[in-house]
This record gives structure tokens, C-alpha cells and sequence, in this order.
């Protein structure tokens, strides 16, 4: 958002004039010089930003610096829209993250503990050595939202963006004031949802800064009432100079799945930060020679429990999807196995694969079966991950970072589910509370 806050601040870039989505620049060299790139279209000048009477399609980009959005992302109304504006996006694979390994071996000045308890303690020590700016890429980019935009019109550019949720900007407060994310979605679908012969005119009609005053509504009529999955509609953040080991701890703590990084002086926001993104930062500390792996690691699942065992909720494949969505937002979970006619795992459900709801446009008939909106999934070839009791923290591990997956389905030897460990689980346990494995 540093193109709306660097313009506000020189008085160039009028109210109306302010765009509804965007993708800002996050140069990170050029932020730790206190200059953030801009980003704007070629052929702009100053600071002013210019509206357009279609929004952007943000599913065809390429790789050069001079990446910008071409194709329109137009509904059936062919309702008016904001510019939205991109930038290039590094990964750890071209920029790798710098890192501070301290081995056991280290003199007195190292910040590891000389303690009986340093073995278990080495991932928590890394990660209070090491700050979240650490874990940004050179170069990425972050959207975002005004709180003016249309909610359909928000959900179609997470879509086209492969994204899972993106910061809100309020503009009469000039600052960031939240975060709409994929649960939102399946919560407005799962509230205003009653029949495919029936429009859901809110979806089509509400703005975001309706549905967050709809959420404030409901949370002073009932205060006492189990949080669903939008129970937050204040903005949690972290800044780059706090440490991974904080960031976990704010992501644990307040159970999100998405920290925005906001740099103090400027309200620009810089990044995301999420469990994926920490445990692949973490890996490069279990590949090192330097750190001795806890005792803890070659512990078996049975052994330590981590994740969430007992009644697991799963579903069928002639489930309709709007019974799925009820299961997300009635029990807090975020995937459901799938299971055919014998109990066994066939694949998996996911909040993420409710977008495809409206990559396809098929949300006004959620009484389709999950097999058939599941048809149109991109991607995980493989289908479920799962493991077995018998398997080690160490193999769960890498198993999770190799697969790049949110969750895996603990299975008996006959491929029934019996648990689910998610990243969360995993990055609580041998991070923040190693002791209890011990």
C-alpha cells in the first residue's frame, strides 16, 4: 500500500481518484533503504493513480520486472471496477533467505542455552535469532483491498491471484484494518446460501466494509456466542524487526493463519507471514551441519500426539457442498477428509478448494457434490497427503515441507483417518513447547 500512503502524504492523489485493490511493489532492498518502489503503470507520473472502468485480470502474468496486467476480469453485470497493479515476485529458490546458525560449539557470547535443555530448545533459539524481515523475500508482491471494493469483486482477484487472503484498507481511517480471507467466502456462502433457484443478492450486492459491519453486528449482539471462522475483524500485525519466534507466537495465539508484516514508520505493508512460510524458513536450519536435531525428532506420532486425534470429521463424495461449508464453519476445522463406502481416504477437502467456487462461478448451486466441484481442482495431482502413527516428528516434517501442503491425514493400517496434524500443530509443539514432547 505504499503507493496510497506516500501519495496521501503529499496531497497528489485525490479520494476518488484511490484505487479498491492493488498489488503494491515490496522492493525489500528499497524498504530497508526507507524508499519503497511504487509500482505504478507505465507512463504515470507523481504519485497520482488513475481509475479504469474494468479490473485488471490478474491471471496472466510473466517473470520480467515490467509484469503488468492485461486481460479484464469481468462479471456478467459488467460492473465498473478499480486498476488493480502488480509487480514481480521472488522465491527462497531464487533469493536465498541469509541465516544465523549458531552451533552448540559457539563461545559464550552465542545466545544458545548452556543449559541441559539446550537440545530441545535449538529451533526455538533459532527463531528468536532470526526477524522476520529475515524471511521476506528480495522482492514480492502483496494485494490488497479497500474496504469499498465488492465482495465478489475481492474473492474473483484471490482467485486470479492464487491467494488465500489479502490485507484490508480502510480509506477514511487511512490505515490497514483487517484481513478478508477465504473464510469470509465460505461464511457469507454458508449464511445467504438457500437454494440454486434462489439469487444470493448480498454476495453480489455487499461491500467489504458491509460484511465487516455485519460481523461487528453480530459479535455485540452476542458476545458470549463460539467464534465461527471470521471472529476477528481487527487488523493483527507484526513488524519486521520482531522475531520469527514472535510471529509464531502471535499466529498461535490469536489461531490465524495469516500475519501481515507492516513496517512501523511508514504503514506499508511488506508481507505475509504464514506457517508454510515459517516451517520452510525453519527447514534450512534442520540441514545444517552446525545444528544438532533434538532427541524429540526421532520420536514416533503415537508417541508425542501431535495434532488433533478422536473424532474426525470427514465427508463422502455425494456430500453437497454446502453441507461441507456448514462443517467448516460449525466445527472451526479447515479441510474434511474424504472417505469412500469402506471408511478409507480417498482425498480431501479443503477451505482453499471452496474458491473454486468462484473461479467457476458456481456458487449459486451449492448443492452439487463435492466430487463434482472438486473436478474442476487444479493442481495436487497426488490427492491427500497422509501418515501413520509410526511415523517420526522428523519424517512429518520433511514430509510437510517436500509437499508443500497445509495439513496431513494420519491414517490406521487400514487408511481410515484417526487424526489431523496440521503446520500449526507441528510448529507449536517443537517451537514453542518442546518440552512437552520431552
Amino acid at each position: 500500500m505504499s503507493q496510497v500512503r506516500q501519495s496521501k502524504s503529499d496531497n497528489s492523489l485525490r479520494k476518488e481518484d484511490h484505487d479498491d485493490a492493488e498489488i503494491a511493489q515490496c522492493d525489500k532492498e528499497a524498504w530497508k533503504h526507507g524508499s519503497m518502489e511504487r509500482g505504478l503503470n507505465e507512463g504515470s507520473t507523481g504519485s497520482t493513480i488513475s481509475r479504469s472502468q474494468e479490473i485488471e485480470d490478474l491471471t496472466k502474468t510473466d517473470n520480467s520486472s515490467q509484469n503488468r496486467l492485461s486481460r479484464s476480469l469481468s462479471d456478467s453485470e459488467n460492473e465498473s471496477a478499480d486498476e488493480v497493479k502488480s509487480s514481480t515476485s521472488s522465491t527462497y529458490s531464487d533469493h536465498p533467505p541469509t541465516l544465523l546458525i549458531r552451533s552448540a560449539s559457539s563461545d559464550s557470547s552465542s545466545a544458545m542455552s548452556k543449559s541441559p535443555d539446550e537440545d530441545i530448545h535449538v529451533y526455538a533459539n533459532f527463531m528468536k535469532e532470526h526477524d522476520c524481515y529475515s524471511l521476506i523475500p528480495t522482492s514480492s508482491k502483496i494485494v490488497i483491498f479497500d474496504t469499498r471494493l465488492p465482495v465478489k469483486k475481492a474473492f474473483f482477484a484471490l482467485v486470479a491471484n492464487g491467494l488465500r487472503a489479502a490485507p484490508l484498507w480502510d480509506s477514511d481511517q487511512g490505515q490497514f484494518v483487517g484481513m478478508l480471507t477465504i473464510s469470509d467466502f465460505i461464511s457469507i456462502l454458508q449464511t445467504y446460501y438457500r437454494s440454486p433457484m434462489r439469487r444470493m443478492h448480498e454476495l453480489e450486492d455487499h461491500l467489504i466494509e458491509t460484511w465487516r459491519k455485519l460481523l461487528l453486528e453480530r459479535k455485540l449482539a452476542k458476545p458470549d456466542e463460539r467464534p465461527t471462522l471470521s471472529k476477528n475483524i481487527g487488523m493483527v500485525q507484526i513488524g519486521p524487526d520482531a522475531s520469527l519466534f514472535e510471529g509464531l507466537e502471535m499466529l498461535v495465539k490469536n489461531k490465524i493463519h495469516r500475519l501481515p508484516i507492516i513496517d512501523p514508520k511508514s504503514g506499508n505493508a511488506l508481507y505475509i507471514l504464514t506457517h508454510k512460510r515459517i516451517l520452510r524458513f525453519l527447514s534450512f536450519c534442520f540441514e545444517s551441519p552446525d545444528v544438532k536435531m533434538p532427541s524429540f525428532m526421532k520420536k514416533t506420532l503415537e508417541e508425542t500426539r501431535i495434532g488433533t486425534f478422536g473424532k474426525i470429521h470427514t465427508i463422502q463424495p455425494s456430500t453437497p457442498v454446502i453441507a461441507a461449508l456448514c462443517l467448516f464453519v460449525e466445527n472451526r476445522v479447515s479441510a474434511l477428509p474424504i472417505v469412500n463406502e469402506n471408511g478409507e481416504v480417498i482425498d480431501i477437502y479443503a477451505k482453499f478448494d471452496a474458491i473454486n467456487l468462484a473461479a467457476t462461478r458456481s456458487y449459486h448451486n451449492l448443492d452439487v457434490t463435492v466430487q463434482e466441484a472438486l473436478s474442476h481442482r487444479e493442481g495436487r495431482p497426488e490427492g491427500v497427503t497422509t501418515c501413520f502413527l509410526s511415523n517420526t516428528v522428523e519424517e512429518i516434517t520433511k514430509k510437510l515441507v517436500k509437499a508443500e501442503v497445509h495439513r496431513l491425514v494420519v491414517i490406521n493400517a487400514d487408511k481410515q483417518p484417526i487424526g489431523i496434524l496440521s503446520l500449526s500443530d507441528l510448529l507449536s509443539k517443537i517451537v514453542l513447547s518442546p518440552e512437552k514432547l520431552n
